[in-house]
């Protein structure tokens, strides 16, 4: 499911060490269940619906109930047990996505950023638990590459989706170009506790050199998410993420 719908993270995962590479692809299998609700379903009932459906099989999986027999549900109860990830990023997580269904767009930067730390940072956050890595200089820099990638992506989805992302406090013709612009600077801040962050922490981090990356080919079309150019997968990503995993960077 995850080669399939998130190549990106799928990517990144190969980079984990093997005891913890089926960990990883548990939680971003949930994290692309989560996200596809919003496409998913007829009205915005359904999708409250289907998401407290996942905040009970969540609960179930830390308060010790029975597990529900679904291709995700099962491994990700079996990591919630075995390594002890903290609940309230699966929660806060959940919760971003009541978002999704939502048609307004955000009333302000800072709330597409509280969005995206919500939905996106949260998930760094699992990853490095998942990982063995509880350092603080990690999760700092994953609290910037979460919402830088996010915020990347929200662009990257521009021609897909129809619902409007750029801030209501944003003029529209300049809307792109801030979004760009704000990623690029949770990017510069991540790297700040580059020298500070533990190598194990790097598989949970390389979403950043994705990140960046696709910010300097919307630059090179004049920040223009329609444009085709930026479209395609970048054909040089894995060698990109191994160059970055070489040396231990994010």
């Amino acid at each position: 499911m995850v080669r399939r719908h998130d190549r990106d993270r799928f990517q990144t995962a190969l980079f984990a060490p093997a005891a913890r590479r089926e960990a990883l692809l548990a939680l971003y299998a949930f994290n692309y269940e989560i996200a596809r609700v919003r496409e998913s379903v007829t009205e915005p009932t359904l999708g409250r619906i289907r998401l407290q459906w996942w905040r009970e099989s969540i609960a179930a999986a830390y308060e010790g109930g029975p597990v529900r027999h679904h291709p995700v549900v099962e491994p990700l109860s079996e990591i919630i047990r075995g390594l002890a990830l903290a609940r309230d990023h699966f929660d806060r997580m959940i919760d971003a996505r009541e978002t999704d269904l939502e048609d307004d767009p955000p009333a302000s930067l800072a709330k597409l950023e509280e969005y995206a730390e919500g939905s996106s940072s949260q998930l760094v956050y699992l990853a490095l638990e998942a990982l063995g890595v509880h350092d603080p200089a990690a999760f700092d820099a994953g609290l910037h590459i979460g919402i830088a990638y996010s915020l990347a992506g929200l662009l990257r989805a521009m021609p897909f989706r129809a619902r409007q992302i750029i801030p209501a406090d944003i003029a529209p013709q300049q809307g792109i170009v801030q979004l760009a612009a704000a990623a690029s600077r949770h990017l510069a801040t991540a790297r700040n506790h580059r020298k500070l962050t533990p190598r194990a922490a790097l598989p949970a981090l390389l979403p950043a050199a994705v990140a960046r990356h696709w910010l300097i080919r919307l630059k090179r079309v004049g920040f223009d998410p329609f444009n085709p150019a930026v479209a395609s997968p970048d054909p040089l990503q894995t060698w990109r993420l191994g160059a970055a995993a070489l040396l231990n960077r994010f």
